[in-house]
């Protein structure tokens, strides 16, 4: 539990208006994604953007809003993560300070043993968070950098902290721990599970989209994105998923590596001198996608040279081939199968990539229509298959937006324009 106290310095009163606006950061390895929502009887969101490729001479600034003025794409220099949320703030005192904001919620991937519901950031949380930092070193030093920079500019804007590990917080014990020396687990080792804020999207928008029914029924979730997770969900809770301790657990996704044998690290500590960090930095930013291809971590990319390159061809189907083991277990996890979704950049927008998956899943019921597929369609399956096959876009920051107004309670944090 986190203390409240007003004696915190970062527990600035909230400020109220008729129509509270809400600043959502998404904060990847080398990304900044935001968005605001203006909370008035629904949640508005009126502009989205982020500054990608930090780190690289490319790095840009990039805004869609409901306007000309607020639509636009710029280059910047932003070397590092500190430099890059001084331009977002720069740019967000330009168009209206901290005047125009009522709080900020951020995800926050990894919250250890002791948070997981959305709560108000104070000094203790952040001190909590810098103290589990070693659970989760791609992730959480960033993250931590934004709050306290956040707090540095806007010292009395509230901020709100939106745990990646929420959904998963309830899952099967059996599923939760790892076969390891118990004295390991009093120290917060075990399976946690993340992409939690876009798997409870999913779930309330396939209620929404496919009736109340269908999202208590036995789903397999599978976020595809630069990070790639699966979900299994029964009755509406997570009953296992495919990433545990760290995000770099699971399928291989684009730059990480996903589930590896735990030997791998002593023999490369034997043969090649490989520490510890140099094998985590390895499985985080050299692996996956990147690692068998050797050329990119784009699925796009490697889908246009599979045909010349056999490296690019055999990363897309290692990829596929392990999606389809992970659905297969689900199964079996679940007892059987009602719904597989797809989400995230991939399984959004790569019609190719969901057939191979779904290519020697007949077994289970799961069929596509080669039209919709193509399509990307709401409902990839035909309309009488055993199996119904959805793509949803999800939306993280909406639901981080939503948490962070029922925390401050600032008005309506269910309903909203899409």
């Amino acid at each position: 539990p986190i203390s409240c106290g007003s004696d915190d310095p970062m527990e600035g009163a909230v400020k109220k208006s008729a129509n509270p606006r809400i600043l959502t950061i998404n904060g990847g390895s080398s990304s900044i994604k935001f968005a605001q929502f203006e909370a008035g009887d629904v949640l508005d969101r009126i502009l989205e953007g982020e500054i990608d490729r930090i780190g690289a001479p490319e790095a840009r600034l990039r805004v869609t809003g409901l306007d000309s003025m607020d639509t636009f794409s710029q280059p910047v220099t932003a070397p590092d993560h500190t430099v890059a949320v001084g331009i977002l703030m720069d740019w967000i005192e330009a168009r209206g300070g901290p005047d125009g904001l009522t709080a900020v919620g951020h995800r926050v991937v990894h919250g250890g043993p002791s948070y997981w519901q959305p709560q108000r950031i104070t000094a203790e949380l952040l001190a909590e968070l810098h103290r589990i930092s070693p659970l989760d070193p791609a992730h959480l030093p960033g993250e931590i950098l934004l709050a306290e920079a956040f707090h540095r500019r806007l010292p009395d804007l509230p901020q709100v902290a939106c745990f990646d590990t929420a959904f998963h917080h309830d899952m099967p014990r059996v599923a939760q721990q790892l076969p390891i020396p118990r004295r390991y687990e009093a120290q917060g080792v075990r399976r946690y599970g993340f992409h939690g804020l876009s798997y409870a999207f999913l779930m309330e928008e396939m209620a929404r989209v496919a009736g109340t029914q269908a999202a208590q029924d036995r789903v397999i979730l599978a976020h595809l994105g630069n990070g790639a997770s699966l979900a299994a969900v029964r009755e509406g809770k997570s009953v296992d998923t495919s990433m545990g301790f760290t995000p770099v657990a699971g399928v291989p996704m684009s730059t990480r590596s996903g589930d590896l044998d735990p030997g791998l690290m002593a023999y490369l500590a034997s043969s090649e001198k490989m520490n510890a960090q140099q094998f985590n930095e390895m499985v985080n930013t050299k692996s996956g996608l990147l690692g068998m291809s050797e050329t990119s971590s784009d699925m796009r990319d490697l889908l246009e040279r599979e045909t010349q390159d056999v490296r690019a061809a055999e990363a897309v189907a290692l990829f596929c081939y392990q999606i389809r083991k992970w659905i297969g277990a689900f199964a079996a996890a679940l007892g059987g199968l009602d719904t597989l979704v797809f989400a995230g950049g991939i399984g959004e927008n790569a019609p190719l990539v969901r057939a191979r998956i779904c290519a020697e899943l007949g077994f289970l019921g799961i069929e596509l229509d080669p039209l919709r597929n193509a399509k990307n369609a709401a409902l990839i399956s035909p309309d009488d298959g055993r199996v119904s096959v959805r793509v949803i876009h999800t939306d993280e920051a909406l639901m981080i937006a939503r948490s962070v107004a029922h925390v401050l309670n600032l008005g309506p944090h269910r309903k909203h324009q899409p």
